[in-house]
């Protein structure tokens, strides 16, 4: 289940890299958020009823669902410019950043050696976009902007995962980005879509859509720490992506630096589970 949800989600940047060559990015976002919604509440609503809207914490959901917008608006305007492997290496940061983040946000205690590999995975994220390189793009900072929101967007999954059943906080998920860019849409709506361009937009609902579910569903039937190193078959689905698509392959030094960042991960979700089990 998190292999074919990374797998979806490489459909999902792929599409808006592809709608990104002939409509505004805030017009691609509206229409991820949209299908998104409308395929939860199709699922959720006859079943649930208006009840799966009860929340023990609506500011949280909420917040949840704007981290959630600001990651996809972010990501999509970097995929403009970026390829699909580096977005993604970047990407590979958010577990570091949510063992960072966690100590002020969480209360968790991080001991020296996860600080350590929290350390040298941002050496991969130097070695990556090279900062005194020539090659250094602006965008790369949307990327690392994306990467934060993620984070953000994980750690309150994880305060509503005790709280909300995960019904609940699937359906709230789209639900900002679609709400907030509807009184916008007559002004992002650059261009009329065309035939391609619209199955696009309907597809990228169900990516994320069922890619989301998937990743409840998973966690439902395992740990995160048994989990997560299947997240980074999402460098593999992204890569060959890329190359297929759009003819692009990532150069030796993003190739080095995704290691590193996902070696370091790796290390922290191993002393993660050294955690929990007390061993």
């Amino acid at each position: 289940m998190m292999c074919v949800a990374f797998l979806l989600f490489t459909f999902l940047d792929t599409s808006a890299k592809l709608l990104a060559q002939e409509m505004g990015s805030l017009q691609i976002v509206w229409a991820r958020f949209v299908g998104h919604a409308v395929l939860v509440a199709a699922i959720l609503l006859p079943r649930k009823g208006t009840r799966v809207l009860a929340s023990s914490n609506l500011k949280l959901q909420i917040l949840r669902s704007v981290f959630l917008f600001l990651s996809t608006v972010f990501n999509f305007f970097a995929l403009r410019y970026l390829h699909l492997a580096t977005t993604a290496s970047i990407m590979f940061t958010v577990p570091l950043l949510v063992a960072a983040l966690s100590v002020p946000l969480l209360s968790e205690q991080v001991g020296w050696r996860r600080w350590t590999a929290i350390a040298v995975g941002f050496i991969g994220v130097l070695i990556i976009v090279r900062p005194t390189g020539a090659t250094l793009h602006w965008a790369i900072g949307l990327s690392l902007f994306n990467a934060v929101s993620v984070a953000l967007y994980q750690i309150t999954t994880r305060k509503l995962a005790a709280r909300d059943h995960s019904d609940t906080t699937s359906l709230y998920s789209p639900l900002f980005g679609a709400l907030i860019l509807l009184p916008l849409l007559p002004f992002i709506c650059e261009t009329k879509p065309g035939p391609l361009a619209w199955a696009l937009l309907c597809a990228m609902g169900l990516f994320g859509g069922i890619g989301h579910w998937l990743l409840i569903i998973a966690h439902r039937y395992a740990p995160a720490s048994l989990l997560a190193p299947f997240s980074y078959t999402g460098i593999l689905w992204m890569t060959t992506s890329g190359f297929l698509v759009f003819g692009h392959l990532p150069d030796e030094w993003t190739v080095v630096g995704a290691a590193v960042v996902i070696a370091s991960g790796l290390y922290v979700f191993h002393r993660e589970r050294i955690r929990k089990t007390g061993a």
